[in-house]
């Protein structure tokens, strides 16, 4: 295991560092994926996360936000996590996502999810669908890290929020008021890394997410 950082040793209410992890291969390609109709499976870097095609890639990625969450709770644990894709199937197989027959994918689905992280990766965690911003504060308290579902455009939080929920998060900590995440979706390096005051986040926060103790293996 790696070293603990100072909120794993109970010493801190902030994960640091947990290096970011996109969903989409290429960072640098997301604003215009997310902002002007880019194709995701146009990426050339595809390959790095662990598809077999461009076209499994294209057709999983934006898919992926909670995987990309996984996969950094499990490098800050480990000091390696596998790739994108290999944890996807795996939720995929444990029923954490439903191929419907128009085509679209419902997911991830919260209880299925947890018990695959259980079972293949040890990793300890529940699901809390009654989540507020003192709620999560307090899990974080606790060296726990929250995967939160709130609304995409929380990479625009100078913006009103058009919404709650359908994106996942990976809520880090706290600090004078601030929660910090990484977002997986994220445009710019600073919403990737991204700090939000609580008020803020809890106007695209939907209540509900997975909590995870990176602290210990099951």
């Amino acid at each position: 295991m790696k070293p603990r950082c100072p909120a794993c040793d109970g010493t801190g209410t902030l994960h640091e560092p947990v290096v970011p992890v996109t969903q989409y291969a290429s960072p640098e390609l997301i604003e215009r994926i997310v902002y002007a109709g880019h194709d995701p499976g146009d990426d050339p870097a595809w390959a790095v996360s662990g598809a077999t095609s461009r076209e499994e890639y294209g057709a999983w990625c934006g898919h992926a936000c909670g995987m990309a969450c996984l996969r950094m709770v499990l490098a800050h644990r480990d000091g390696d996590a596998p790739p994108l894709l290999e944890l996807l199937h795996g939720t995929r197989e444990a029923g954490g996502y439903v191929e419907r027959p128009d085509g679209t994918v419902k997911g991830l689905i919260y209880a299925p999810f947890v018990e695959y992280v259980h079972d293949t990766h040890r990793l300890d965690a529940r699901v809390r669908t009654d989540l507020d911003t003192e709620a999560l504060r307090s899990e974080l308290d606790r060296g726990r890290m929250v995967i939160a579902s709130v609304h995409k455009e929380i990479r625009r939080p100078e913006r009103a929020a058009p919404g709650k929920g359908g994106h996942l998060v990976l809520v880090i900590g706290h600090r004078d008021g601030l929660l910090h995440f990484r977002n997986p979706s994220g445009h710019r390096p600073d919403t990737v890394s991204a700090t939000v005051a609580e008020a803020t986040f809890a106007t695209f926060f939907a209540g509900r997410g997975v909590v995870v103790d990176p602290t210990r293996y099951l």
